[in-house]
């Protein structure tokens, strides 16, 4: 298959996944074609005459769509994000469908977003905002308090939870962390402590979520996790959204036993996010009911959205796709 020749389908996309990759494709030349639907069962066959696929976090690559892919002649599915928990691997490796990820790209353009949404949060940005914008300038019900002091637990410590502690730490918050797989050695350097998991819930004033999703971390933060937590520690989720059980938050937050959320993400977050639903109905409960609350910030899934992590998404993954076409092997395969 020659570099030139490869057709890649991209899926989802938006003018910034346009402005980037078509700038990073001229040191390629692939053959690009932009949609800006989604990858479901219902649109896999429009992947008929392309080599690759190339596809974000809300697409979705079940058995089915897999086999629609193989159909197709697709050869490679391009994953343009870290997390592969919405990919079926083993019907891509029987399918003999190569796949490829971007395992990082910006860690800071994550870990400084998750930094923004916690101290807007705890210092009540938005509302003060709007507040100036129309003229009022009165500061009642707009106490925050300091996080300098505070003990700040960490879950997950790959790339993007190392970056997020060292942060807390730089405004002077006490760091505690959780990993399966712990770097001691980071760790000692820096003077963070690892400890048990239900005992970060207990200690913590702010809980930040850097973890992958898999069996074992859905819904980590629930209805168990939550009661171990001080009735003032706030949830900052920039990972996966099942990592929490959105009706148990809410629960929570309406019993006043959690002092508030800043979400990035969102359990049932593909058909809202990336769309503009500001003259619709959201007919989401949970998440019309999370919009609600004074006490929850939640953006759009932009964590990753930096000019540099840009860049680095495309520049990997049309990497990942020359190399695939070239017969070279790749760190960054999957499958």
């Amino acid at each position: 298959m020659e570099t030139g020749k490869t057709k890649i389908a991209f899926y989802d996309a938006c003018s910034y996944d346009k402005e980037s990759f078509s700038e990073q494709n001229k040191n390629f030349l692939f053959s690009i074609d932009f949609f800006d639907f989604h990858l479901t069962e219902k649109t896999a066959l429009t992947a008929a005459g392309y080599d690759v696929v190339c596809t974000f976090v809300n697409d979705t690559l079940n058995k089915a769509v897999i086999a629609t892919l193989k159909k197709c002649g697709v050869k490679m599915i391009a994953l343009r994000c870290a997390g592969f928990n919405n990919v079926d691997l083993d019907s891509a490796r029987e399918a003999g469908i190569k796949i490829a990820r971007v395992p990082s790209y910006s860690p800071h353009s994550v870990a400084e977003h998750a930094l923004a949404i916690l101290l807007a949060l705890t210092r009540k940005i938005p509302q003060a905002y709007l507040r100036t914008r129309s003229g009022n300038f009165m500061l009642s019900g707009l106490t925050g308090r300091d996080l300098n002091g505070l003990t700040a637990g960490v879950i997950g410590t790959g790339k993007i939870g190392k970056v997020m502690a060292e942060c807390l730490a730089g405004i002077g918050m006490n760091i505690i962390m959780y990993d399966a797989y712990p770097d001691n050695e980071w760790a000692d350097q820096k003077g963070f402590k690892y400890i048990p998991l239900i005992e970060l819930f207990q200690k913590s004033d702010v809980i930040t979520l850097h973890c992958p999703l898999t069996d074992d971390t859905k819904h980590l933060i629930n209805e168990n996790s939550l009661a171990m937590m001080k009735n003032d520690a706030v949830i900052i989720n920039t990972g996966r959204g099942a990592l929490i059980d959105s009706h148990a938050l809410v629960k929570a937050l309406k019993k006043r036993t959690i002092g508030g959320a800043a979400l990035d993400v969102y359990e049932e977050e593909s058909r809202y996010f990336f769309a503009d639903w500001s003259a619709d109905v959201i007919k989401d409960d949970m998440l019309s009911r999370l919009l609600s609350f004074p006490n929850v910030i939640i953006t759009g899934h932009q964590a990753f959205l930096t000019t540099n992590a840009l860049k680095a998404i495309a520049d990997t993954t049309l990497q990942n796709i020359k190399d695939f076409t070239e017969k070279r092997e790749s760190k960054n395969t999957l499958v």
